[in-house]
């Protein structure tokens, strides 16, 4: 309750700080091939080159499990956060070695430890195809052939570049839809775990902490990329700042913000306010007290359901704080005056009133119409009534197959020939996967599934088959051989046939339910998506008329740059200084007695007397971050680590619909403290020689 009340007070504040404010300050999560050169140079007096901007785009990485990351040595060591790596660190485990509980750290090459199912992306080049993807779709295509018409035309493009480059291809919607770009990848797959440090320590404070500043975590882990089973040779990464950075330094944030609203219309929101993010919420908590439950089982139970419970936690806490968010009046209030703004503008002249006048109603109007159906496709495509990694192998076995049969470009865009790599290395992954946890959350969700569709559904009668949810999750646990690798790659290897003769009982479920999952996606895609593609995209030529190119789009998890200062802030009449020490680690540990989760690891209680408790451990800046940035190096204006961010303060968790710089903090790991660790801790002295050499 104290934490829901201080959110409530802190975005109220800040949204009355964000409508006196009319400056763009350090706001915004800039495309490389957009970046603000001349506010940069105006505000901090840095010229940003063509050659430093390469640099820090060959020197970022992105994570397949939805992080970010960067090359910080020329042998291909990779920096991203603990809770990035700790997917990672819970399937190399055991219940004899915990790595995310303990730690772990490969003083040599050969003991580094190949990650099963990691994906590392670099993004090599951006070329703008806005012009390809609209030209595809004729006036008179009803909307069902438009969104294909676009489907086919990017398929197209993506197929080309790949032919062409040997590059993964991805063309990204940018101002929902109002441009197109073409991002170009190299691809690492042979990504080795080096360091990481405890639970305890990366996560000190646990949820309590969370979302919140000061801060003392040491959320750092380090991979290496292996080419060709040897480590990866570049020029292009960050090199490491003994200096650090100090209050008001300029610093840039370069990493892969998952997504944000800020462009939405008001209805769009309301749509979030009243149902998206409610079911999110009801999805979430649910999903955590099941996992506690699973926990209390034992300590083994625990350990398997720690790196989920984790992130369900975190997730809760980010949407709580966007829910409060849209709940006050005044962010809905601001929203509603900007969006009247632009409309008068366009009314007061013919022209654009005539193509751009009426797209805030024809989104309006999808979405009222979603919120009927919106709950299938949380449920049905988007898998909540799913909850199991053995389901997500046979729906994409099942789909992989489907799809493959089809022309490239009539296939769903997950399972065209450029994506297919990056499937397989996750459906074939060597991951354990542990029988009475899969039940225990397919139970859980076919429950959510029939509560939230009610018993008598017929969908949920045929998947249910009469018998409870327990009894049913057991019944396809125990009966499914996809547990295995070597069987799902034969049934892949077994294509449409294999899968629709297939007996097995996982396969057969996803196979029940897909006819329905469809027709709920592809009802979205034509009465949502493609409406928006064409509505948005004429709001986004409104504002490209009206406001110039000064607008940037919202988050995609595509490469962004953010630039801002190191700077404290005020909060309640007080002062928050933008560092934090290894003094005030200890100091916070006491203040607690050292119980969890405040409790210090044994080592860092034993090497105390050696360390500099001066040095300093996080640190906060103005630069504007969301969910997906975790693991984003913090570098200075030459290009060289600072810090590593990790989190947001509490008055971020809005940042997803507005940002203000006044309160609005993102939290990193300082370079000097990663240091100090490494040598004093964890005697980690070849890893902090390789990054500061």
């Amino acid at each position: 309750m104290k934490f829901k009340n201080l959110l409530c007070a802190a975005l109220a504040a800040l949204i009355a700080f964000s409508a006196l404010n009319l400056t763009r300050a350090d706001e915004g999560m800039w495309p490389f091939n957009n970046v603000p050169r001349a506010e940069i140079k105006k505000r901090y007096g840095f010229d940003v080159t063509d050659a430093w901007l390469k640099k820090v785009q060959l020197s970022s990485v992105r994570f397949n499990n939805g992080g970010s990351g960067s090359f910080v040595s020329a042998q291909g060591l990779v920096m991203t956060n603990h809770h990035i790596a700790s997917d990672t660190l819970q399937k190399l485990s055991t219940a004899e070695k915990d790595y995310l509980k303990e730690g772990f750290y490969a003083r040599t090459r050969n003991e580094e430890l190949k990650s099963p199912d990691l994906e590392l992306n670099v993004l090599v080049s951006i070329e703008d195809v806005t012009d390809r993807i609209p030209a595809a779709v004729k006036s008179e295509m009803s909307p069902a052939e438009a969104a294909s018409a676009r489907r086919a035309e990017i398929t197209a493009i993506e197929k080309e570049s790949r032919a062409a480059t040997n590059l993964r291809s991805d063309v990204v919607t940018l101002y929902q839809g109002g441009r197109y770009n073409l991002y170009r990848y190299k691809v690492y797959t042979d990504v080795r775990l080096v360091f990481a440090p405890e639970l305890d320590t990366a996560f000190f404070g646990g949820d309590p902490d969370n979302f919140n500043f000061p801060r003392f975590d040491l959320d750092m882990a380090f991979f290496r990329v292996y080419e060709n089973d040897q480590p990866l040779g570049t020029e292009n990464y960050f090199k490491w700042s003994k200096a650090g950075a100090k209050e008001n330094d300029l610093v840039f944030v370069s990493g892969h913000p998952g997504s944000t609203a800020r462009l939405n219309t008001v209805a769009h929101l309301e749509f979030l306010r009243d149902a998206g993010i409610p079911f999110t919420l009801r999805r979430l908590r649910r999903e955590r007290d099941m996992l506690n439950r699973y926990s209390s089982q034992g300590e083994e139970q625990a350990r398997r359901a720690q790196e989920t419970l984790l992130g369900i936690e975190n997730a809760l806490k980010a949407y709580e704080g966007q829910y409060a968010g849209l709940k006050e009046s005044g962010l809905i209030e601001k929203k509603l005056r900007v969006e009247q703004s632009l409309r008068q503008k366009v009314a007061s002249d013919p022209r654009k009133q005539k193509i751009y006048g009426d797209a805030w109603d024809a989104i309006a109007k999808g979405r009222r119409e979603f919120a009927s159906y919106f709950r299938e496709v949380q449920l049905l495509e988007n898998g909540a009534a799913f909850n199991s990694t053995l389901f997500d192998y046979a729906r994409t076995l099942a789909r992989l197959a489907t799809e493959s049969a089809k022309p490239e470009a009539e296939r769903l865009p997950e399972y065209t020939n450029a994506r297919r790599a990056s499937v397989e290395l996750g459906l074939f992954s060597p991951a354990p996967i542990y029988p009475d946890f899969e039940k225990f959350t397919l139970s859980d969700s076919l429950a959510f599934l029939s509560e939230e569709l009610g018993a008598s559904d017929p969908l949920v009668k045929q998947i249910l088959e009469g018998k409870s949810p327990a009894e049913r999750a057991a019944e396809i646990i125990n009966g499914t051989k996809l547990r295995d690798a070597s069987f799902r790659k034969q049934l892949a290897a077994g294509g449409l046939k294999a899968i629709e003769e297939s007996s097995d009982p996982m396969i057969r479920l996803a196979l029940i339910c897909d006819g329905r999952a469809r027709e709920a996606r592809k009802r979205y895609e034509i009465e949502v998506q493609s409406n928006e593609r064409t509505n948005y995209a004429r709001i986004a030529r409104a504002l490209f008329e009206i406001e110039g190119d000064r607008l940037y789009p919202d988050a995609t998890f595509t490469l962004r740059l953010s630039y801002g200062a190191v700077k404290g802030y005020e909060e309640r009449g007080q002062s928050i200084a933008p560092f934090t020490t290894l003094a005030g680690l200890y100091e916070r540990a006491e203040k607690f007695g050292h119980k969890p989760p405040y409790k210090l690891p044994l080592r860092w209680m034993e090497k105390k007397s050696s360390l500099d408790l001066r040095v300093p451990f996080n640190f906060a800046t103005t630069n504007d971050i969301i969910g997906g940035n975790s693991g984003s190096p913090v570098i200075n204006k030459n290009a060289e680590i600072v810090g590593l961010v990790f989190d947001g303060n509490i008055y971020s968790l809005v940042g997803n619909f507005i940002y203000d710089q006044t309160q609005n903090r993102a939290v990193a790991v300082d370079s000097r403290g990663m240091i100090e660790a490494l040598r004093k801790v964890y005697g980690a002295r070849e890893m902090a020689d390789e990054l500061t050499r």
